[in-house]
């Protein structure tokens, strides 16, 4: 099972009048481990597309455990959950680097479609890259 660790430091414009991370930067977190896993996986979203085959996020959940603040180094670890023929679910936690405490869990479930939005069976489709895919879960 591949499992991909992304370290990223918090910025300033992500934080709100707080000083706590705005909640929407989790998703795009989560969005940055998902691409640097694919990537690991040998494969990108570039190379899916070019394949004519797009993964539209169909659903997405993140459990807020404890806000993060400018300045935190975090660790987003990704990993598939689940993967079928239509779907592929990926998870996430990010991790605190000051003392290794998980401060958000998530997940994002994306479909397998064609250029037309049409769903499709990536298995059957381009064996290819679920051959890609499946050897990482």
């Amino acid at each position: 099972m591949l499992v991909n660790e992304t370290t990223i430091k918090v910025r300033y414009v992500e934080t709100d009048q707080m000083g706590i991370v705005h909640h929407s930067n989790y998703y795009t977190w989560f969005e940055i481990g998902r691409c640097d896993f694919l990537r690991e996986s040998g494969i990108t979203y570039r190379a899916i597309e070019q394949e004519g085959i797009m993964l539209p996020l169909v659903d997405s959940y993140c459990k807020y455990i404890e806000g993060a603040k400018y300045d935190d180094l975090l660790t987003v670890i990704t990993r598939i959950e689940e993967m079928n023929g239509a779907k592929i679910v990926f998870n996430y936690e990010l991790v605190r680097h000051e003392d290794n405490k998980i401060i958000a869990k998530g997940k994002t479930t994306h479909a397998f479609v064609n250029e037309d939005f049409n769903i499709i069976n990536v298995k059957k489709a381009n064996p290819k890259v679920w051959e890609t895919l499946q050897s990482h879960i």
